[in-house]
Order: structure tokens, then sequence, then C-alpha cells
């Protein structure tokens, strides 16, 4: 998942803007207090099993950056004592409650894990001299606090191998605080990777990472602050931190199902599961000790098949196949299981039904999303039928807190079936903006919308004001009253549902809603992620940043050359279109451009110009020097504060 990181500044925004939250409705009340009655409140074994192990944690709760800020803070979530608010779910505040607890925890002799550090766990396996690491967190600042925390209480040892389940940044990403890379280059520390984990690494989120990362704040409610009327989980975890995304190649390729290595005295063996709940992921098992580590193919929640970030569709079908794998090779063998995010499961049978259970829950979705789809149900109708059986949700960890039935039934219906839902009216829809004048103009007028919208929500039907009080919005996002209406139904829904991610989306457009969009930095990938871009890959991001209206019909050929590594590249701009593909020795260029690739990399995506550098003879510019000029002339910036509950008029 791509991770967005905020300043002290945009912290005390977000704060501030909460303020401004509404008390839970009447009608909000009574559905909490329904929703309650419905629950089996009186299974408490993931309180023992979330608990069990407990050792120690940090003293002082706030985990820094080297700047001075906050990457992390362990307290921010005490608020969540108790029974839940009315603002609450009282489910989704019981997966909240569980998911913040935070500190050292022994699973068994050799195997311990930090929680609550970061939206994930990272795992320690003790060796014959030292440590194994197993998906060290997002942020190097959490990583290097949460070994800090085991070498402290459990006694200092080394590391010396690290291993990526899957790839995500939150399993990799603060690989810096716990290794050095210079002793993984030297064989000192081995770090180990499904196949295909560098090449997704790369590939995740760059193109289209500007969007993500802007619809990210919604999904995360990243400018929320955390308290009962604003941000409380994200249903794996509490939320992101916020420091430095790293990344150190792996040294090791996992590529198939009983693959198996010895690290540090400790016998592994893999099962390889791509296209699961990331494209390269892996789940493994350690055969002496009786603990599967299912990485995150097994959650404490249903996970998303379609995350509302974005991105692309995973396979609900190869999910499933892969956890009755899992089921089959290790179900009989496994005393303890082990996960990515949340809490273990102790005992042979709780892990076996757990599997099946579980993998029962993404097969019927699946299956029954399919067969509805072809008895004709669009994907919106599918959603708003589609339930578990009583058999399956029953059961905490197949729950919605995550992901959810209504959206993972609509992404595997977009799997098969793509965007249209074969009614040809969706075939050229009007742009929301459009349709929002029309659809107000044919009601009769913005005061009579706004009133049948103040009629629904007093009811209770906050979705049918939302709708209504949306193409409002949309029509004239100068109406504040219309707004403040629409603010305030979202607000209720976000009380109101079981789902992180939804509340954390409702809320967030709230908050836009009345305080506007706030201004971020421009969006940057890091820069472990950024090297290890392909040369061509790079170009591939240039071009989805030229403007075709721009560039018009102009022509132009440059040759890229990049000594370093002995690539040279022939861009050519033509038809609105930047194709680039490996020089020819002859090819013809308007200009060529000779740089260092790092150089080069800090001029794309550090905005560190070039001239200097041409002028100093660090750079070599031969041919026309203004071609680089018209080529650059011809690029987007993509703004990071773009309107999503809002049209501007």
């Amino acid at each position: 998942m791509r991770k967005v990181m905020l300043g002290a500044a945009l912290l005390a925004m977000a704060a501030s803007a909460a303020q401004a939250a509404d008390p839970a409705s009447a009608v909000t009340v009574e559905t909490q207090k329904a929703f309650a009655a419905s629950l089996p409140a009186d299974d408490r074994q993931d309180f023992e099993f979330a608990d069990r192990g407990f050792v120690a944690t940090r003293a002082d709760p706030l985990i820094k950056r080297e700047d001075g800020q906050v990457a992390w803070n362990l307290a921010a979530y005490d608020f969540l004592k108790g029974p839940a608010p009315a603002t609450v779910n009282p489910s989704l505040w019981r997966q909240a409650l569980l998911l913040s607890r935070h500190g050292l925890y022994k699973v068994s002799d050799r195997v311990w894990q930090v929680r609550g550090f970061d939206i994930s766990n990272v795992t320690f396996v003790q060796g014959d001299t030292g440590w194994i690491v197993i998906d060290p967190l997002t942020m190097k600042e959490t990583a290097q606090a949460a070994l800090a925390l085991v070498n402290e209480t459990l006694g200092k040892r080394p590391v010396k191998a690290v291993i990526y389940t899957h790839s995500h940044s939150d399993h990799f990403g603060g690989v810096r605080g716990v290794v050095d890379e210079a002793d993984v280059k030297a064989g000192r520390v081995a770090i180990v990777a499904p196949k295909g984990f560098m090449e997704e690494v790369a590939a995740e989120n760059i193109l289209a990472g500007n969007a993500m990362s802007r619809r990210a704040q919604y999904q995360f409610g990243i400018m929320l602050p955390p308290g009962a009327e604003g941000q409380i989980t994200s249903g794996i975890g509490q939320t992101i931190a916020r420091g430095s995304i790293t990344l150190i190649p792996p040294t090791v390729t996992v590529d198939r199902t009983g693959q198996e290595l010895i690290l540090d005295g400790v016998k592994m063996r893999f099962q390889y599961t791509p296209s699961t709940e990331a494209p390269a992921e892996m789940n493994l098992y350690f055969p002496d000790l009786r603990i599967l580590d299912m990485a995150e193919n097994a959650n404490v929640t249903m996970h998303n098949v379609l995350t509302p970030r974005g991105a692309l569709v995973r396979d609900s079908k190869a999910w499933a196949d892969g956890l009755t794998e899992s089921l089959r090779l290790y179900g009989d063998v496994s005393d303890i299981m082990i996960t990515s995010h949340g809490w273990p499961r102790f005992g042979g049978a709780l892990v076996r039904s757990f599997l099946a259970d579980h993998r029962d829950a993404y097969k019927y979705l699946h299956d029954q999303t399919v067969r509805l789809m072809n008895q004709g149900l669009t994907g919106d109708e599918i959603a708003a039928r589609i339930q578990l059986p009583p058999s399956l949700s029953k059961h905490w960890f197949n729950r919605g807190y995550y992901g959810s039935m209504s959206f993972n039934s609509r992404a595997v219906y977009q799997r098969y079936m793509g965007w249209y839902d074969a009614n040809p009216v969706h075939l050229v829809p009007a742009p929301p903006a459009d349709a929002g004048k029309r659809y107000v103009a044919a009601m009769g007028g913005a005061t009579k919308v706004k009133a049948m919208a103040r009629d629904a929500a007093g009811q209770g039907d906050y979705a049918w004001a939302a709708s209504l009080l949306n193409h409002a919005v949309m029509a004239d996002d100068g109406d504040a009253e219309a707004k403040t209406q629409l603010a305030a139904a979202y607000q209720q829904m976000g009380y109101q549902t079981e789902n992180s991610l939804a509340r954390n989306m409702y809320l967030t457009g709230a908050d836009e809603l009345r305080s506007g969009v706030r201004k971020l930095p421009p969006s940057m990938a890091p820069l472990d992620m950024i090297t290890a871009l392909e040369s061509q890959m790079i170009f591939d991001v240039l071009a989805i940043r030229l403007n075709a209206d721009k560039a018009g019909e102009a022509r132009l050929k440059i040759i890229f050359a990049f000594p370093d590594r002995g690539e040279r590249f022939l861009v050519e701009v033509r038809n609105g279109v930047l194709v680039a593909q490996p020089a020819r020795e002859g090819d013809k260029a308007d200009a060529t451009l000779t740089v260092a690739r790092p150089v080069f990399l800090d001029s794309l995506f550090r905005g560190v110009s070039l001239v200097p550098k041409v002028l100093s003879g660090e750079v070599k510019l031969e041919g026309d020097r203004a071609a680089m000029g018209r080529l650059t002339g011809w690029f987007d910036a993509f703004p990071t504060d773009f309107p999503i509950v809002t049209r501007p008029n």
C-alpha cells in the first residue's frame, strides 16, 4: 500500500477540523444499539490471543524521525477504553480496541512479534547466532524502534536475515531500520523475497501514484485525528506511520511451493502464492517449530479484493485456492499461526478451522458473485444483495473491517466484466458536475433538493440524503448549505458503518466539505523505490506526464544516455505521444543528453535542475539545446489536492 507522510502542521489542521464534528444523531444511537445486540459478544477468544505472551513495550510512546517530528505515537489510541460510544460502530470499536495493543509478544520459545508499532507486525525469529526478521514494517523509524525493544528486552543479537513476505511497502519499508545495506552486500545478511518482488514493488503505484496517494487520504483517514469522532483504525492496524520508506533488494528468491531454506540454523518451507493478496507473495512454515506464517493471505478481517484507494483487482479465486493449499500442506502440522497483521491463533484445531472458514469466505464471495453475475445482476445489484451465510459471518475474522462483501463483490464483477454493466444508458455517462446540474433542475431546483434531503436525513435515511445532496454540491460547489447538509449525512454514515475504510472515507469527505482540501507537498515516491525502477519504466512515467494539448502536433527526438549503466534510449514525441525504446547505433535525434542515471532521477523526481550540471560539464547536452526545454515544457505537474467530493463550477 502506498504511504503518505504528513508534517506536524498538517496534523494540527486535521485536529482543529475534527472539533467541528457532529454528535451521533438519535437514529444513529438506536442503530448502534441494535447492531451491538446482533454481535457474538460472548466470544472473547481474540482478546485472549491478542494479549497472550505480552512481554514489554516502550517507555516513551513517541517514536521520532531524524527531524524531530513524530513518526508514531503509541499513546494516540489510549482513548479506546470501555464500551463503544455512539459515534463508533460497536463491532468496529472492538476491532480497534484489539489492534491498539502494542509491544513485544512471545509467540513461542524462538518466535516473537512486535505489534502496534506500525500498521503491520514485525516478527523476530531467534536463529543460532542472531535474529531473522520477517516483514520489517513500513518505516525505518518504527522498525528501528521495534528492533531496539527486542534487543533491550531479550538481549542484543545481530540481524542475520530479513524476509519480505510480499511486495506491499508495509512489509519491507522499514528494512534500513534493522539492517545496514553494507552487511547485505558483504553477504552477512540475507534478504529473502518471492519471485517478482522487485518488479511489483517498482510497478506498484508508480504510474497512478499521485491519484492513489490522494485517494489514500480518504481510505486511511490520514487527515483525521485519532478519536471517537475521527479515525480509530484501518481495520488491519491502527494507521500509517509517518517516516521514511526504504528498500534493500533481495538476495534470495523464492519461486516455488515446497522450496526450503535454512537461515541461521532455522529451517523454513515456503508456499509461493502469486496473484493472491499481492502480486508477489508467499507464506512460510517452520517445520521444527510447527508454526505457520500466513503473511497477509489470512487476516483478522475480510481483506480487500480491490482497495478503495485504487489498485489492480486481485484474484479472489486464486486467493481462496491458495488458502486451500495452505490448509492441505500445513493444517495438520501447525500448532500456531502468525500473520502480518493482527494476532496469532494458538492450537492446531483452531488453526485448521480458521484456515477453512476464512477460505470459505473468499470462495463464497467469488462463487456467489459470479453466479449472480451470470444471472444478469450488475455489480451494484450484487453488492446490495450478497452476504456471508451465518456459519461464516459469525466469525469475527470474516467481518468487513477492512474489505467487505459490498466492496469485494463489485471488485469480482469488475475483474470479470469491467466497468460496463451492459445497460446502454451507461455508455456515455454525463460528468458529475453536468449531471448534478440537470438532476437538480429536474427536481425543481436546489432549494427543493435540500428540503428533500433534510426530510430523508430526519428519517435516518442518510444514504438517500447524501445521494440527493451530492447532486446539489456537484451542481454548485459554492452552495454552503448543501455542503453542510452533505457533511452531516456523511458523518452519521461514518459513525454507523462497521467498515473502517468506509468510516474514514465518509468522515474525510465530511471534513473536506466543511473545511476544504488541505494542500499537501508534491507526491514523491521513496528514493529506494525510484532507484529500483528499470530505465524503461522511468520513461513510462514521463509518458503519462506528457500533456498532449501542450505538445500539439510537434515532433521531437532526444537520446538519453546513461553511461553508468551502459544504456541509451531514444525518446520520440509525435501525435501527442511519448515513446521510448533502446537506441540503436546510428539513430538520429534533435539532441543527446548524457547523464548519470542517479542525476537524471534526482532531476525527474526531486526537481533538481540539470542546468548547472550542464554548464559545469557534469552533464553533456549535444545538438539542439532548446529541445530539452521544449520537452520539459510539455510535462504536467500533478496536483496533490484535486477535489473529490466537489467539482469546481
